[in-house]
């Protein structure tokens, strides 16, 4: 995604794998028994009674790392996108600059498998040899801020444009902590068997690729080395993700010239200007301690060791776009950390990518022929239910004052709901594409992206950007813009289908809405006013019950066991079980609105109770990859698909009545044992 503001801040539904939306034959059960394993009572285990059956007959594919209801959607989808794709490399007649031709220009270089083999790792050399100039610190500094600007990545550290998030009107440059590989500091400073694993196959990779480039195998092992000793030290430095949950305690406002006396060997006053950030005299930091181990390190760190450093950056962040032995390379260290059995198509690769680099050119196609109207307008009106249902609850919780409440229900009454694609589409200007230039294309789209981010400094805050692309089957809430975002691919089976009786919708997308409603009141989002600025506007009282609530939520999650010893991280999942807990019961009250949810009329066999609940599990239902969900409980926010379908379920009176839910079943919890939230 081209936005790193939003892309930090928002708060996402979680699908770790993006996808693409068409409109597919609805199937002719919404609930299908068929999928489901009745033997098993509800009350024991809910996941395995609504979706046992598709669990069974639906591992996971070679080219996967997970299997489930997204990735089936995605994976039924990105034929869709490859449709377009393929049409527009087609198309001759498309004009010079014209969005198809764009699109279609980039694929066709994305694709051209034999010009980029026989490129072998040409289009990176110029880049190596630059590094092996540098002589001095300085050198290994001005390199750094070289690489950001031209599309290369990001070394040492983060480096961004967002919004001030107490006063969120402004755009400011963020400083955040990074410079490692790993996907979490933990991989580096833990010696458990799977940590030890991953960096072994780490090790392999970096040899690898500086064997490819040139390297004797003796000089890459020594150059892995350095690279692990200052990334370690480096993810020392860093904080956790739960601790980054914590918006307070990553707003640290400085005045330029004083971030200076904390890092002595970096020079911010004329560092900045390097990144094309001018006349700024303020900075935000998300992690100083970070900066000030990072400063000490480019003194304690030799020259010689830096450039080895700077040199990795540049083989990782191009090692996928470069001939086969640097992809085979690349895949293989994927595949030791999730354990994906086959490398995905390159024909799917480039399609995510043209999205992933262009994706509100592709959008534009995509809209055109794939998102209906009625889609939007139906959205709206479930958007509008949700809100009211929302509203009703505030009103009637027994925890919260009425102080509090009325600041509460500003801030829903201020949700900007964004459906399908932008008002405003990007244009790209000035992003040269052509159809020969697979890796310069890349580039190119790197440096047009970083420029458009900080040519927002000194802008009045632009409201009409998404940060998804429309095809995208997710969605998002953004506390600094307080709003609620539903890009055009999510709008469809399990999540939508005009077809559908509203038990599957409110089940189903209702609960997408009102988990990103709840974002907004989640234990982060909650600190955010009405404004978006991080405000606070809660009496001490109601944030004490609030946090109460908060904690057995989070014991509720730490006791679920997902591989082996491997817990949920209750902490690090929290934002996004109370979206879960909030949205359910917000989408159960407007359910409750319609005139099916009013009745008792079943369908298939199931109440309308009973088919809202499980609306809400199939959309959950999934098998993964052990070492995949081992990675993801250290890295993603989300709790794992089983837990998703009990763990709000199991907090509400009404999943208890519509299921026969009696003391004794296993997930039976006592009525004053169930949290009551949102």
């Amino acid at each position: 995604m081209n936005y790193p503001n939003l892309k930090r801040y928002f708060a996402a539904l979680g699908i770790v794998a993006a996808g693409f939306s068409a409109n597919a034959q609805a199937p002719k059960k919404f609930i299908d028994p068929s999928n489901m394993d009745l033997s098993v009572k509800p009350g024991d285990d809910f996941y395995q009674y609504a979706s046992g059956n598709w669990i069974k007959n639906n591992p996971v594919p070679a080219k996967e790392t997970r299997w489930g209801s997204f990735n089936e959607l995605r994976d039924f989808n990105i034929n869709a996108v490859k449709t377009l794709v393929e049409d527009a490399a087609a198309d001759k007649s498309a004009p010079a600059g014209s969005v198809k031709r764009r699109v279609g220009d980039f694929y066709t270089a994305a694709m051209d498998s034999a010009t980029i083999e026989k490129l072998g790792y040409t289009p990176i050399k110029a880049d190596l040899e630059k590094i092996k100039q540098i002589n001095d610190l300085q050198g290994v500094l001005d390199q750094v801020a070289y690489m950001r600007t031209n599309g290369i990545g990001g070394a040492m550290f983060g480096i961004s444009v967002g919004q001030d998030r107490k006063n969120v009107t402004k755009y400011m440059v963020n400083l955040s902590q990074g410079g490692t590989t790993l996907p979490d500091r933990d991989y580096y400073l833990k010696d458990d068997d799977r940590s030890k694993k991953i960096k072994e196959a780490y090790n392999t990779y970096i040899t690898t690729l500086f064997t490819l480039t040139g390297s004797t195998p003796e000089a890459a092992q020594q150059k892995a080395s350095a690279i692990l000793k200052i990334e370690t030290a480096l993810a020392e430095a860093q904080m956790s993700r739960v601790e980054m949950r914590n918006p307070q305690a990553t707003y640290n406002k400085f005045v330029v010239a004083d971030f200076n006396k904390s890092t002595p060997n970096i020079n911010w006053s004329s560092f900045l200007p390097k990144f094309k950030i001018n006349g700024q005299d303020t900075v935000l930091v998300s992690s100083p301690k970070f900066f000030t181990t990072l400063d000490g390190l480019l003194k304690s760190v030799s020259v010689d060791d830096w450039k080895t450093y700077l040199e990795w950056n540049v083989l990782k962040s191009s090692a996928s776009s470069l001939s086969s032995p640097f992809v085979k390379a690349s895949f293989a260290f994927t595949q030791a950390q999730t354990g994906q059995k086959v490398q995905t198509p390159r024909w799917q690769r480039m399609s995510q990518l043209t999205d992933g680099t262009i994706g509100e050119l592709l959008g534009q196609l995509y809209v055109a022929k794939y998102f209906k109207p009625e889609a939007m307008a139906r959205m709206n009106e479930l958007i509008a239910n949700l809100r009211k249902a929302f509203e009703i609850r505030i009103n009637g919780l027994d925890w919260m004052s009425a102080e509090t409440k009325q600041k509460a229900l500003a801030k829903l009454n201020a949700f900007t709901p964004k459906v399908g694609y932008p008002a405003k589409w990007k244009t790209y200007d000035g992003l040269v594409i052509n159809k020969g230039t697979y890796f310069q294309n890349l580039r190119n789209a790197g440096v047009w992206g970083y420029n458009e981010m900080v040519d927002q400094l000194g802008k009045p805050l632009d409201r009409t950007r998404f940060g998804m692309t429309p095809p995208t089957v997710n969605a998002y809430y953004s506390p600094t813009l307080n709003e609620i975002v539903f890009p055009a691919g999510i709008l469809q089976f399990p999540f939508f289908d005009p077809n559908a009786d509203d038990a599957v919708n409110y089940g189903g997308i209702g609960a997408v809405i009102g988990h990103e409603m709840s974002h907004g009141f989640d234990d982060s989002g909650s600190q955010y006013d009405a404004a978006g600025n991080l405000k606070n506007w809660w009496t001490a009282e109601d944030r004490k019950k609030f946090e109460e609530k908060t904690k057995a939520l989070g014991e509720q999650f730490d006791a679920y066991t997902v591989v082996d010893t491997i817990h949920v991280i209750g902490k690090l999942t929290m934002g996004e079980n109370i979206g879960d807990l909030g949205g359910l019961n917000a989408a159960y009250t407007a359910f409750k609105m319609t005139k099916q949810g009013q009745s008792n009329e079943k369908i298939d066999g199931f109440t309308p109770d009973q088919r809202f609940f499980l609306a809400w599990a199939q959309v959950w239902r999934g098998n993964i990859l052990p070492e995949t969900a081992a990675q993801l409980i250290k890295t993603d926010p989300h709790s794992p698909g089983p837990y998703r379908t009990i763990g709000a379920p199991v907090n509400m009176d009404a999943w208890y009545k519509a299921f026969d839910v009696k003391p004794g079943d296993k997930l039976y919890k006592k009525p004053e044992d169930r949290i009551r939230m949102w």
